[in-house]
């Protein structure tokens, strides 16, 4: 091989080397855009990440969250408008009592009643509540099947429909731990959220709720 051909091909590569580097470039470039455009549409989402106290001081949680209250309180009067008596058993739970739950059927006697420690059920946070169906005698049903009100349907379910509406989710749906009392309002916020110190507003304004009309 002579000397020119030896020159044309350090040529020809070094351009296709030239060229691969301006497509990573290219390739760099777009992806670095793309990740600008999607933080600054996440910006919401992404604050969430870090704790709160980085920013301010968090307030300890100690009630039911103002929307979840008033909206288990038009579940209760909406139930009745239909021959149900709706029996609130629990709401906002404490750290402490959510690791006295989970420790029956585990280090304490009893039946295991929760998957979930302090800190990790909606409960503590005030944005669950869990329900049961009120009967004669003064009696507390927690009967899936159970038609006090004679229409031919399950009350539990008739509360479940009233409460969706409602904008509530319900812990029935569940695939890996079914808990059929439970009733929650997320907010769009995930438990590692809530842990990191985010609270929903007091002030909800994007709840998507039917207008149920039960007489």
């Amino acid at each position: 091989m002579n000397v020119s051909n030896q020159e044309a091909i350090v040529v020809r590569s070094q351009n296709r080397s030239l060229r691969q580097r301006r497509s990573r470039g290219l390739w760099l470039g777009l992806a670095a855009t793309a990740v600008m455009v999607f933080l600054l549409a996440n910006v919401p989402v992404l604050e969430r990440l870090v704790p709160i106290e980085w920013f301010r001081e968090v307030p300890e949680v100690t009630r039911l969250h103002p929307v979840v209250a008033a909206k288990k309180d038009e579940l209760v009067a909406l139930s009745e408008n239909v021959g149900i008596h709706v029996v609130i058993t629990d709401d906002f739970r404490s750290t402490e009592e959510q690791n006295a739950l989970y420790r029956k059927g585990r280090s304490d006697e009893g039946a295991i009643v929760t998957q979930v420690e302090g800190g990790q059920s909606y409960h503590n946070y005030g944005l669950a509540i869990d329900f049961a169906l009120g009967a004669p005698g003064g009696k507390v049903l927690w009967d899936l099947e159970y038609d006090g009100n004679r229409n031919g349907k399950s009350d539990w379910l008739e509360v479940v429909t009233i409460a969706k509406q409602l904008g509530f989710s319900w812990g029935g749906d569940w695939v890996n731990f079914r808990d059929y009392p439970h009733l929650q309002m997320d907010f769009g916020y995930s438990i590692g959220e809530l842990q990191r110190g985010w609270r929903p507003p007091d002030q909800i304004a994007a709840v998507k709720t039917q207008s149920p009309d039960f007489r």
